[in-house]
């Protein structure tokens, strides 16, 4: 089978379905920051940096041309922050980027379609832009499965509930069955991914672990760090005078910023900010820094040789941060797979 990846950022999903045996012949996205990161660590896939609004179908021809329909795959990570609890500010064009991929579909007709984003995509009111891209599908003719499945169930050390569409011309698709936890293997934990990296301090870099660097800290969030019991602690357990002034009184909210993580738990789900104490529970277990860049892409299910490139932390930051995660995008491609095989079995 062969994928075209849309809104491919460093290349999460494709490094995913590469692993599992699907050839990404293009990775696409708006951001040209991410070519050297997409293509050092997915080759052969190429990075074709464009607007998915200006973008055409034929312009993909060079890249698909010769694969047969049934044997293709168009992947749609569309950006999560309009349908994010997280959200502030945000381009509202970036809501239309579904329609615009569901307009490539309609154009190509690829055999399968997988979308992955925040499960808030479904909560829009009103005639959302994805009822509209589910309606569409269903009227070309795709069976489909949706549905929330969280990213620590397949491997990854890491709570992440995403929001999966998995869509077939050819038969009904069903959403992965989870390898790990109740009945199957245990959830890979904080431990399990980044204990092996060699300690380092807030600011420093390591010279033998690419992108192992941790963010500068004040030395007042230096000493709110160290008042932050190791393996869980949070803020509550902060001396007052310690207390940031927006913390004090019935503030209730974000309760997890400057907290850290549990060496035995999977960590938070990581944000384009993973990197800093003060945007959520982001502080290395025990040593007194915020997790390093390094371990954000662990914590993602990145191998240590997946290199990140960027000229800057929040560059680098928000390559990992918005990632769909290796061993989740494994596992969609492997439902992919056995769908494919079982159509073989079974010719319409």
């Amino acid at each position: 089978m062969f994928a075209v990846d849309f809104f491919c950022g460093a290349g999460g999903l494709t490094r995913g379905f590469l692993d599992a045996g699907i050839r990404v012949v293009a990775g696409l996205d708006i951001n040209e920051n991410c070519r050297r990161t997409y293509e050092s660590n997915n080759k052969p896939a190429k990075f074709l940096a464009c607007d998915l609004r200006e973008f055409r179908s034929q312009e993909l021809e060079r890249c698909i041309r010769g694969i047969p329909k049934d044997q293709l795959v168009f992947a749609g990570c569309a950006p999560c922050q309009p349908f994010s609890k997280q959200r502030r500010e945000v381009n509202v064009r970036d809501k239309t980027l579904l329609s615009h991929f569901g307009r490539l579909v309609g154009e190509v007709l690829p055999g399968f379609v997988v979308i992955e984003n925040v499960p808030g995509i479904v909560r829009l009111p009103g005639n959302s832009t994805y009822r509209r891209f589910i309606r569409r599908l269903r009227s070309l003719g795709y069976e489909v499965s949706e549905g929330v499945i969280d990213a620590k169930f397949f491997g990854v050390p890491q709570t992440r509930r995403r929001w999966v569409v998995i869509a077939s011309l050819f038969a009904k698709p069903e959403l992965p069955e989870p390898t790990h936890g109740i009945g199957g293997k245990p959830f890979s934990t904080v431990r399990d991914a980044i204990s092996h990296f060699p300690s380092i301090a807030a600011g420093e870099q390591s010279s033998s672990v690419p992108n192992h660097r941790a963010a500068s800290i004040t030395a007042r969030n230096l000493l709110r760090l160290k008042a932050t019991p190791r393996d869980g602690g949070s803020r509550k357990q902060w001396p007052k005078g310690l207390v940031l002034d927006c913390h004090r009184g019935d503030y209730r909210g974000h309760s997890d910023v400057y907290g850290r993580m549990r060496w035995d738990n999977p960590a938070p789900a990581l944000t384009c900010k993973c990197f800093s104490i003060s945007n959520g529970r982001y502080g290395h277990p025990e040593q007194h820094r915020a997790i390093s860049l390094r371990e954000a892409a662990r914590l993602q299910s990145f191998s240590d040789d997946f290199v990140f490139y960027g000229k800057t932390q929040e560059e680098v930051g928000a390559q990992i941060g918005n990632a769909v995660p290796v061993h989740l995008a494994r596992h969609l491609a492997l439902t992919l797979l056995e769908l494919r095989k079982q159509i073989e079995k079974c010719p319409q």
